[in-house]
């Protein structure tokens, strides 16, 4: 198909309307179009048709089984197709519009090619202003995953979408750099008033915990591996995710330690670097991607994909990075980390 590649601007909606009013409309007859997110940019379409999401799966390549997000407006227009409870809607104030995802009951006029055939619905409420805009317009909840072809780096540029879905999308609106970087926090909200936290982000387990006062449980994925035949709840919790197309290996190491490890490989190899590494490292023969100062974590997640994007383009035989903690954003750094890694890790002492 042809792909309509389109700039609009958050800080005037008002004279791109008429681009989001046909965007609006691709939606609603069951086309998709990519729109920027403050985490990613999305694949959208009509979430009450099924068909739909049937040309999501197909664009992205990505297996039936892998649940879809619910983009919505407003919190209270979840009602329509989950059980909303109370502890959403208090999540939905402190939080929405936001970077976060809450898992709910889905009722059964939703379609479950959305859900993956699970009997559960994952619903959010972007903040950026062309979401927004996009999802009122609309008039529908849109379901979008995130906008690349499947297990590769999310894109948090149009340029990023182009490279992955030209030709595959009716329309991708190029909104700007995305300003989270990585995908939304997903939890779960359990019977005993609880939460189970799927896949980490720049909302943090300590900041729900310290919010709402509940207390929140890391589900085992998020820091490891599936177990065989485990069933994915969410999005992003498959084995090998966010992938580079070359072996990226994580090294658990001081920065000295990194350094003398580096120095011994041979190849086309490249490193994703701290600021505070490059001069150290700068007389070896490896390639140096730089994605922050070490304690900058909201820079590095707002980098990550980016940069393993632009290592991608250059062939090289072996991607290394520094193995993160898992404080604060240092957890969706970790989780994507070790996905796109394959949980590779090089221990060095």
């Amino acid at each position: 198909m042809q792909t309509e590649y389109i700039k609009v601007s958050a800080d005037d909606l008002e004279r791109d309307f008429s681009i989001l009013l046909r965007a609006g409309e691709i939606i609603r007859n069951g086309g998709l179009v990519v729109f920027p997110t403050e985490t990613v940019y999305g694949l959208g379409g009509n979430a009450l048709d099924a068909s739909a999401a049937e040309k999501i799966y197909a664009a992205k390549g990505r297996p039936a089984d892998n649940p879809l997000i619910v983009h919505i407006n407003e919190p209270q227009e979840a009602e329509p197709f989950a059980m909303t409870t109370p502890l959403y809607h208090r999540i939905a104030e402190a939080f929405m519009p936001g970077p976060i995802t809450v898992i709910l009951s889905a009722k059964e006029n939703l379609s479950r090619n959305v859900t993956a055939g699970l009997n559960t619905v994952a619903v959010r409420c972007p903040s950026h202003p062309v979401a927004r805009a996009l999802i009122r317009i609309a008039g529908v909840p849109i379901a979008a995953p995130s906008a690349n072809l499947s297990g590769s780096p999310s894109p948090t540029d149009a340029l990023h979408v182009k490279d992955d879905m030209d030709g595959r999308v009716h329309m991708i609106i190029d909104g700007g750099a995305c300003s989270c970087g990585v995908e939304s926090t997903i939890v779960k909200p359990e019977a005993d008033g609880t939460l189970l936290l799927l896949r980490p982000g720049f909302i943090t387990k300590e900041m729900l915990e310290e919010t709402l006062g509940v207390s929140v449980t890391v589900a085992p994925s998020v820091l490891g591996q599936l177990k065989e035949g485990e069933r994915v709840l969410s999005p992003g919790m498959k084995y090998r995710h966010y992938a580079p197309k070359a072996p990226l290996i994580l090294l658990d190491g001081s920065a000295k330690e990194r350094q003398y490890f580096l120095a011994e490989q041979k190849g086309r190899v490249a490193y994703l670097c701290y600021e505070e590494e490059k001069k150290a490292l700068a007389p070896l023969s490896v390639a140096l991607y730089v994605i922050g100062r070490e304690g900058d974590k909201e820079k590095q997640a707002q980098s990550l994909f980016r940069v393993l994007r632009d290592v991608d383009k250059e062939g090289y035989d072996t991607i290394f990075a520094p193995l993160p903690d898992t404080e604060g954003v240092g957890m969706a750094l970790y989780n994507r980390m070790i996905r796109a890694a394959a949980h590779h890790i090089q221990h060095l002492s």
